[in-house]
């Protein structure tokens, strides 16, 4: 099959590496891809947000499916213009997306469905902004409702930061202020073809910049799967699974069915479990967020598990077929992902600088890298944004996982870069 891939991420480089790791043997071809990517697979200098651009570059080069990786072409509309052409393609359109476009969206989309979440408040003014805060109190949570690259949250004590954070976010849009929600926190994706709904496997992100979840916010600094914690409070993984299914995707799922937005694509369910307490209907698993695609760094640490074709999943969610499929299956093997940051991240992050010592990844069994933000110049491999690089390992278990990541980040020279030492470190024991 020739599948197109739109995005330049390290979540791109492993949704490619997933399929060219298919005995099939399909023709890739990524717009814009990046330097890891283009190693691979074939890159085009196509706009991934231009939906006529997109359109025509699949009639011309026959592509069989287009999968949009990052969020922007989703909310420019690009499945959309596909779908018109009649091109099978793996995202949401337009009005589906809008469950990661705009939180306000999502919050009375799950209203509707009776999806468990926290209670919220949009603002769009500050005085509104101040009010929420104040009602809520602290810890402060205050989410910018459009799009902010996995960086418009903020969670403080601070009473002057959190009413900062709502300034800056004003400026542009409205914000939500949010009930602080306390426990553990589960990234868990679902496949959907705009009824049927299929889940992968769990995963943990870690979001802040530091070690022991100090620092600020980030688009994610590493992440592990599966979650052998789950066990102690559902019993198995499955029946954890199973109950997110049941209670939170199939309801947003037909919710958007219902109004006529079929979401099809990845939904990308962001997840806080709550402390249970008996005979306590408001404690439990409750929704942080949606995504409308794969989620980054959690799909590299999902992907190298799934051992069902992820081509076949992909292609029976874009025709309607999904209800036809097999579950996804999965290794037992333990994965893990540490990113590495240039200097400065999250803020203005120093780009161009060299990255030498990449090959000694080759050398450690189970270890790949996945690229973000890397560009050829001349002979040299250098940094172009925050995130560079995935450094993505798979053991028999999270100590060989871990050791084995870290093994190869610590002989990555890039200067000034930054990276967590505590990736899994809960599990690894």
């Amino acid at each position: 099959m020739k599948i197109l891939v739109l995005g330049s991420g390290a979540r791109e480089h492993a949704i490619i590496l997933s399929l060219l790791g298919e005995e099939e043997g399909h023709d890739i071809v990524a717009a814009p891809g990046n330097a890891g990517i283009a190693q691979v697979a074939e890159t085009v200098a196509l706009d991934p947000n231009d939906p006529v651009a997109v359109a025509n570059f699949a009639i011309a080069e026959a592509i069989a499916l287009v999968v949009i990786g990052p969020e922007a072409p989703l909310v420019a509309g690009v499945a959309d213009e596909l779908r018109e052409q009649g091109i099978p393609v793996f995202g949401p359109g337009r009005a589906a997306a809008e469950l990661e476009g705009s939180k306000t969206f999502a919050k009375r989309v799950m209203d509707e469905a009776g999806v468990p979440t926290g209670r919220a408040r949009r603002a769009g003014t500050l005085a509104e902004a101040e009010a929420a805060i104040d009602e809520f109190g602290s810890p402060y949570v205050v989410k910018a409702d459009g799009l902010a690259a996995g960086k418009g949250v903020l969670v403080t004590t601070d009473r002057d930061a959190a009413v900062e954070h709502a300034r800056t976010y004003l400026d542009s849009g409205s914000v939500l202020v949010e009930e602080f929600l306390d426990g553990q926190e589960v990234s868990l994706f679902f496949v959907s073809d705009g009824h049927t709904v299929v889940p992968l496997s769990p995963a943990q992100d870690y979001k802040r910049l530091a070690d022991g979840d100090e620092g600020p916010n980030t688009g994610g600094m590493g992440a592990y799967s599966p979650l052998p914690w789950l066990d102690e409070t559902f019993g198995s993984e499955e029946a954890f699974v199973t109950e997110v299914l049941e209670t939170i995707a199939k309801p947003v799922i037909a919710q958007l069915a219902e109004e006529q937005t079929p979401f099809i694509g990845l939904l990308y369910a962001g997840l806080i479990l709550t402390s249970r307490r008996e005979n306590d209907a408001d404690r439990g698993i409750r929704v942080i967020e949606f995504n409308a695609r794969f989620g980054d760094p959690e799909t590299q640490v999902v992907l190298p598990r799934l051992t069902s074709p992820l081509s076949s999943l992909l292609y029976a969610a874009a025709t309607g077929t999904l209800a036809q499929s097999d579950r996804p299956t999965f290794a037992a093997a333990s994965a893990v992902t540490v990113v590495l940051a240039s200097e400065n991240y999250p803020g203005t992050p120093v780009t161009g600088r060299p990255i030498s010592m990449l090959r000694d990844a080759d050398a450690v069994p189970g270890v790949h890298l996945a690229h973000a933000a890397t560009a050829q110049s001349g002979d040299k491999l250098v940094s172009t944004g925050g995130r560079v690089l995935s450094v993505v390992a798979l053991g028999d278990d999270f100590a060989e996982a871990r050791a084995r990541a870290y093994d190869v980040i610590g002989n990555i020279s890039l200067e000034g870069s930054q990276y967590r030492t505590d990736i899994a470190a809960r599990v690894a024991d």
